[in-house]
């Protein structure tokens, strides 16, 4: 059994900062001994990793991304192997991606082909949700089923009828079943049928270009449909997670719900955080690389976005990360806003920019690991598996440099498309070293992992009641 030690770094993790060195022992954490100790002098390792200067933080956890997922005719630039890849370049060594029920089909059909894309391929390690398309009787019971096997959590659309819609009886059949079996129901919350009327009406009038996507997914219209998935979770007694929260009004519904005590939950996403509609905004059609759903806000509402982070309103940043390609695929939408693939890349980014977060004095060390790390893997029956660094836990470790300067570009990214989000952008902090269950996947800013060392998670029910 193979013995590493990482020695001569910080080590923080959402409830601790200390100077201390880890062992790591057949994969796992298997001590953790302040610098200096006689205990730590004492280890004797196969490898020794100097981290001196450095954080040694846990591996992130990213409970929301898409890989090869379909959508408008297209799909998802990225393969479960370049995704995990850039994921795992980024400090990243655990995703949550999105199992799709075709309608008319079973949640296992479903599992089945999302279990064929990703198994043998994933760099780390990787879970699915089951997103619900078509909610009855069927596939009601097929939740009970998946829970027990470890798919732990359901996604639900309060938008895009005819696609992945389910209408409030729906909402709150698939609720009170997850109330009975501990499952946990993630809803994009947006009215989307009364989206649909503005972008028909949008469209009529001539307004076409990318910023208007932003104009017709209204704040009200996510308020309101935020504030309705409370109430029905509140009827049926099951806690809600709130995916991808973009605007100040439903931060309010969400802090609201949690006042009163309810189980309720909100993540909240990168682009959110440091992009806006100025970027929607931009001339000719770059304004399409931006287009997703919810859509990009005005500047103004970052701040209680930063403030629910701080205070606990939302728990957990995820990327939601669901990349097409500006040639081919964005370029869908040239003269109808409408047909623009909607996600944008960011499973590479997100740890440096909530590090970035970090420096500006947005966060502090612990809450970034809180928030990127710990509470996701809480959130979605991984903790303490995942998520943090302590004697048990999988050896998922980072070495990450607080003082290093990158910009981020897509001629240095590795997710599989031809722009990126935050081109141009300087940050402070960049990964050195990552492991994965003890195993090497980035080494000193080289890969040296390989495709099929991610292995399937099944989850846990997490205390959320």
């Amino acid at each position: 059994m193979s013995r590493t030690v990482i020695h001569g770094g910080l080590v923080v993790t959402a409830s601790d900062e200390i100077h201390a060195d880890v062992l790591i022992e057949g994969g796992r954490i298997a001590a953790l001994a302040a610098q200096g100790t006689d205990a730590a002098a004492g280890w004797t390792a196969d490898r020794r990793i100097d981290a001196t200067g450095m954080y040694v933080v846990p591996g992130g956890v990213d409970a929301h991304t898409h890989m090869e997922m379909p959508f408008g005719g297209t799909y998802a630039a990225d393969t479960f192997e370049t995704g995990t890849r850039a994921a795992a370049w980024g400090g990243t060594t655990t995703i949550v991606d999105f199992a799709i029920q075709t309608v008319g089909r079973s949640l296992r059909e479903g599992l089945d082909t999302w279990h064929a894309k990703a198994d043998g391929r994933c760099a780390v390690d990787y879970g699915f949700h089951m997103i619900l398309s078509d909610v009855n009787a069927s596939s009601l019971k097929e939740m009970d089923r998946l829970v027990a096997e470890g798919v732990t959590s359901f996604k639900l659309f309060m938008a895009y009828p005819g696609v992945f819609y389910s209408d409030d009886g729906q909402i709150l059949r698939a609720m009170q079943q997850a109330s009975g079996n501990g499952g946990l129901i993630m809803m994009h919350a947006e009215n989307g049928i009364a989206i649909d009327v503005l972008v028909e009406q949008a469209l009529a009038e001539g307004r076409t270009d990318p910023r208007h996507h932003g104009d017709v997914r209204k704040v009200a219209l996510e308020a309101e449909a935020t504030h309705r998935a409370i109430q029905l979770a509140r009827v049926a007694g099951a806690p809600l997670y709130v995916v991808h929260v973009s605007a100040d009004e439903a931060v309010a519904e969400i802090a609201a719900a949690r006042h009163q005590g309810l189980p309720v939950f909100g993540e909240t996403c990168p682009q959110y955080l440091f992009l806006s509609t100025d970027q929607l905004a931009e001339p000719g059609f770059e304004g399409a690389k931006y287009v997703c759903s919810t859509p990009l806000r005005p500047r103004e509402h970052q701040e209680a976005l930063w403030r629910g982070l701080r205070n606990d309103e939302l728990q957990v940043v995820s990327t939601d990360h669901c990349p097409f390609c500006f040639s081919g695929q964005k370029e869908r939408g040239r003269e109808d806003f409408s047909k623009i693939p909607n996600g944008l890349p960011g499973v590479e980014n997100r740890m440096d920019l909530l590090h970035q977060a970090v420096v500006e004095g947005h966060l502090s060390r612990r809450r970034w690991i809180e928030i990127a790390c710990a509470s996701p893997a809480r959130m979605f029956g991984l903790y303490p598996k995942k998520g943090t660094i302590a004697p048990g836990s999988d050896a998922d470790v980072v070495l990450y440099d607080p003082a290093a300067e990158q910009t981020i570009s897509a001629a240095t990214h590795h997710m599989n498309v031809d722009y990126s989000a935050y081109e141009g952008k300087r940050v402070t902090g960049q990964v050195r070293t990552v492991l994965s269950r003890g195993v090497p996947v980035i080494e000193d800013r080289a890969y040296v992992g390989r495709a099929g060392h991610g292995t399937y998670l099944p989850r846990g029910t997490g205390p959320l009641r």
